[in-house]
């Protein structure tokens, strides 16, 4: 790694740990979540979420993100991020522009607590391939060294996740200036921007092939 490499990734690091120490706060001052009200909540959430393999077209067909199992602190940051314009995308801004603070925090405990299984183990520690080591050494820092069992729940769990969907979602922290796709986190940016189209696929495909509690769990009304 390079001297100027090594210090992006200083850089990066001190930034994550402070957007981790403001997330913390954020969430010790909020409201408490209920997994059972959320699940009665999550009629706008289960046409995509509920469905396995379900694909959205815009800004390109991938499929959407298992949901079930994610960290709820991060459901409810990122459902924020919609709300606030921090992330971009039209369906996702309306939903969570619909969405109150315990509307957010209900369905952010359902869907961390949604087919869990408590007598899973964490997996163990990556083993990342040669070729992305200089790129994803840093990313363990917030995503755990499994990318499973994050440092902090703020932070999403990435193993398991689909490829297509982690492709889409490094491309939107490469966008800037455009009205419907993006995202705004000066980590994730200063992380994504630099990586090339072959880079961001060779990622979203080891991390999908990771293992993870992340998962979709089909809604009855689907089966």
């Amino acid at each position: 790694m390079t001297s100027t490499q090594a210090m992006k990734n200083i850089k990066a690091i001190t930034l994550c740990v402070a957007l981790v120490a403001t997330a913390t706060l954020a969430q010790a001052q909020g409201v408490k979540g209920d997994a059972k009200a959320g699940e009665k909540k999550n009629a706008m959430c289960i046409g995509c979420h509920g469905i396995e393999g379900y694909q959205a077209s815009f800004p390109q067909i991938y499929r959407v993100p298992k949901i079930s199992g994610q960290s709820g602190k991060y459901i409810a940051a990122a459902l924020e991020g919609y709300r606030k314009g921090d992330r971009l995308h039209p369906s996702m801004r309306a939903i969570a522009g619909s969405l109150t603070d315990q509307d957010i925090a209900d369905l952010a405990a359902y869907y961390e607590a949604d087919g869990k299984d408590a007598a899973a183990t964490a997996p163990a520690q990556a083993e990342i391939p040669a070729h992305l080591k200089e790129r994803l050494a840093v990313c363990v820092t917030c995503h755990g060294t499994n990318f499973n069992n994050t440092t902090d729940p703020a932070n999403p769990r990435l193993a398991g996740q689909y490829a297509d969907y982690l492709t889409v979602s490094l491309r939107a922290y490469q966008t800037e200036g455009k009205h419907m796709v993006g995202r705004a986190n000066a980590t994730m940016g200063a992380m994504a921007k630099p990586l090339k189209d072959s880079e961001v696929e060779q990622i979203a495909k080891f991390l999908s092939g990771l293992p993870g509690e992340l998962k979709t769990v089909s809604h009855a009304k689907f089966r």
